[in-house]
């Protein structure tokens, strides 16, 4: 498995953010995430986006952060916000949405961030369960979905 950084508007991306949307879209029944994303979102210093390509260069897996600071969404200053984790069907169970997110924390706190933030939502236990297992605690909820009752939001320090 190799991760590369990546465009948020790269072919590869576009294909796999489709793939997720697509997921959002059946465990909730509606048109996926309507959160505001950018591709200038994910352009260091300001964030980073990832994928995971196999052994033949499909690619396979993908997650990203983007700075998130005080705002009237709920964040507070220093939190790198986790976007768009996702595994294709065929590869989960493989651990490999852990290694994007651990590649995700390690990538945000050497750009000095020093909390990391996501919302995922109660039809998503398997996100929930990966989460929980590496050391996120639920937090005060923010974000475009702040105020749906299927949201769930979690924090993580990033300082040692």
């Amino acid at each position: 498995m190799q991760i590369r950084r990546v465009s948020f508007d790269h072919p590869d991306a576009v294909k796999l953010n489709d793939a997720v949307q697509a997921e959002y879209a059946v465990r909730y029944g509606d048109d996926g995430d309507a959160t505001v994303i950018t591709t200038t979102d994910f352009e260091p210093p300001n964030g980073v986006y990832l994928i995971a390509y196999d052994e033949h260069g499909t690619p396979v897996a993908s997650g990203g952060w983007r700075v998130q600071d005080t705002n009237d969404e709920g964040n507070i200053d220093g939190d790198a916000e986790v976007k768009r984790m996702y595994v294709i069907d065929s590869m989960r169970g493989r651990g490999l949405a852990r290694r994007i997110l651990a590649a995700l924390e390690e990538d945000a706190r050497g750009a000095g961030r020093q909390r990391m933030v996501l919302e995922t939502g109660t039809m998503q236990p398997e996100a929930v369960a990966l989460y929980e297992s590496s050391g996120y605690e639920t937090c005060a909820k923010f974000g475009y979905y702040r105020f749906h009752e299927l949201s769930l939001c979690f924090a993580k320090p990033l300082t040692l």
